[in-house]
């Protein structure tokens, strides 16, 4: 191992790609999760999007079964399931289904996000009020998969009910202290703030209570890292993404990814440009000696116990390269 993070997993949004079907995006987070089996990370988890241009992967639970069916070893999960958007008992019972069709082989990751517009919000009879019922539902789901809860006698979430589905808890808003008070793992991001998450890990590793759960804290580091033969290429992965994020900003929407080589010969103006140029900044990324030394950086300042790795780009095939040099210089059985 070169560096001290000695669990290291993936997590796919499900990206959608400019020119390509967003059925596409949901077909090719299949096949990186084959890839990243293959390579022995540890798990592979989905996200939750709703009306995003950007993203395909609207229902985790879903992708995750889809996921869950086209590998055998390599542990599946959500990052999140947005709890406020449903109801707990409804996503006790999803969990329970994939547990029940992969035993042993799925983590229930949830947040506390809402939907990203009022109209989104609406079309799925939220607002932005639910978010803060985060660590009341969180309570009433664990108590719906280990048949605890008692506001609905005589109703079982079934066939979770009795079920071993670990829980994860996302650090957005007040994620953290509610990780800590029920005695879940934390998952925190991004890495470009790196004070700020080792600020956020202090504070849930001091508040957090055992429970059931959990004896011990337990701290996934989530964040994009992109590794390749140089580090110009390295950063030519990160190009899509930092654009996105940048017409995101100035024009209100979440795009499809393009390819690097057209987003350096566009015309931004002043406000592009520097909203670009931050989203490029940051991140992990290099050569397989530069990463290393990074993540031994992020490893000293955090004492993560997983790093979750997140990078987007329109380019698969550097994605899966970046992938596989990360694996190896990680020391993963799958480059053995």
């Amino acid at each position: 191992m070169i560096h001290e993070i000695r669990t290291v997993s993936v997590l796919d949004r499900s990206r959608t790609r400019q020119g390509l079907p967003a059925p596409q995006a949901l077909r090719d987070t299949v096949e990186l999760a084959r890839a990243a089996e293959r390579l022995g990370y540890h798990r592979f988890w989905v996200s939750e999007h709703h009306s995003v241009p950007g993203v395909a992967g609207s229902a985790p639970t879903v992708l995750a079964a889809a996921v869950a069916g086209a590998t055998s070893r390599i542990r599946v999960g959500t990052g999140g399931v947005m709890l406020p958007n449903h109801q707990p008992l409804v996503v006790a019972e999803q969990f329970g289904v994939l547990e029940s069709l992969f035993p042993g082989r799925i983590d229930m990751g949830l947040g506390r996000s809402v939907g990203f517009t009022g109209g989104i919000r609406r079309a799925l009879g939220r607002d932005t009020e639910d978010a803060d019922r985060f660590e009341e539902q969180l309570t009433e789901l664990l108590g719906w998969v280990d048949g605890t809860q008692q506001a609905h006698p005589q109703v079982h979430a079934r066939p979770a009910e009795g079920l071993r589905i670990p829980a994860y808890v996302l650090a957005t808003g007040e994620g953290a202290g509610i990780a800590a008070r029920t005695g879940l793992p934390l998952v925190v991001g991004d890495l470009r703030t790196r004070d700020r998450v080792a600020d956020i890990v202090e504070r849930y590793r001091k508040e957090f209570r055992p429970s059931s759960r959990g004896a011990e804290p337990y701290v996934v580091v989530s964040g994009t890292v992109a590794v390749a033969a140089t580090a110009e290429e390295a950063r030519r992965i990160l190009v899509p993404e930092a654009w996105a994020l940048a017409h995101s900003r100035t024009r209100g929407s979440f795009p499809p990814l393009r390819p690097a080589q057209e987003v350096e010969a566009l015309e931004m103006t002043s406000k592009e440009r520097e909203l670009y140029e931050g989203a490029l900044g940051g991140h992990i990324h290099g050569t397989e000696e530069q990463v290393a030394a990074e993540l031994a950086e992020v490893a000293e300042l955090t004492g993560a116990d997983e790093l979750l790795v997140t990078t987007s780009t329109y380019d698969r095939a550097a994605l899966l390269d970046s992938l596989t040099r990360l694996a190896r210089l990680c020391g993963l059985p799958g480059t053995a």
